[in-house]
């Protein structure tokens, strides 16, 4: 995927963010993209067994545009999204304008403007900024979640065929097996989630694709593609925060 983890393995500090080039260059390409992401709601259907969010506080990091912002808002008691980058700051809050239980602020992982014990579930989403060397980010993020909260990153699979063999191709020194490693030691669980990306068009599924990857991997998937439809893999990381109980 091109560039995306380009800060993976770096210290995760407050100062700029780290661009992840397909939203930011290609906004409306990648809106249609989530359109197509998970068509049949398998990841929602993980994370509402693991840490439902109904009545609850919810804070969505790396938001983008918002784009998952409303479907936590139509259960959450509030839900709070943090983003970087300005341009997708003001499509979120453009996106979220009707909802009155959703705001957006700009911000990054390492510095969230939130209360300590503010929020119930803590949720990340592809965005790439938990992982070795970001521990600042998880630590912000058990800073702001109440004891029995949740946080919960998603990412894609790269043990997953077809779209695995691709992220490798571009990524070739990104190991799979030690990123596990890296969250198991910290108690989060794993949950391997097989999802299918629908497109409704041949356009779009080309589009996206070469906003993911290197020129070379993008006509190398396009062409070993057909139809409408691609199976994606992701992992689910989810850990809770103790409840300690108050001394006497």
């Amino acid at each position: 995927m091109r560039n995306w983890f380009a800060g993976f393995g770096g210290q995760l500090k407050p100062g700029p963010a780290i661009p992840s080039p397909n939203i930011w260059n290609w906004p409306d390409i990648y809106e249609r993209e989530n359109a197509a992401q998970d068509a049949d709601r398998e990841i929602w259907a993980v994370l509402r067994e693991l840490a439902s969010w109904a009545g609850t506080d919810v804070l969505d990091i790396g938001c983008g545009d918002g784009y998952h912002l409303p479907l936590f808002a139509a259960e959450a008691r509030s839900v709070i999204g943090i983003e970087p980058h300005p341009p997708l700051v003001d499509r979120a809050r453009a996106r979220t304008a009707g909802l009155a239980r959703v705001r957006v602020f700009e911000a990054g992982a390492a510095a969230l403007p939130l209360p300590d014990r503010s929020i119930d579930l803590a949720h990340a989403r592809t965005a790439y900024f938990f992982g070795p060397g970001c521990e600042a980010g998880l630590a912000e993020a058990d800073r702001v979640l109440r004891p029995g909260g949740a946080l919960a990153i998603v990412d894609l699979d790269f043990t997953a065929a077809p779209y695995g063999d691709w992220l490798r191709a571009d990524l070739p020194r990104y190991n799979p097996a030690a990123v596990e490693r890296y969250f198991a030691v910290r108690d989060f669980t794993m949950r391997r989630v097989p999802t299918v990306w629908r497109f409704a068009d041949r356009p779009t599924l080309e589009a996206v694709l070469r906003i993911e990857f290197s020129a070379a991997v993008a006509e190398r998937a396009i062409a070993t593609t057909p139809g409408l439809t691609i199976p994606v893999g992701y992992r689910v990381h989810l850990r809770r925060k103790p409840i300690r109980p108050v001394s006497a």
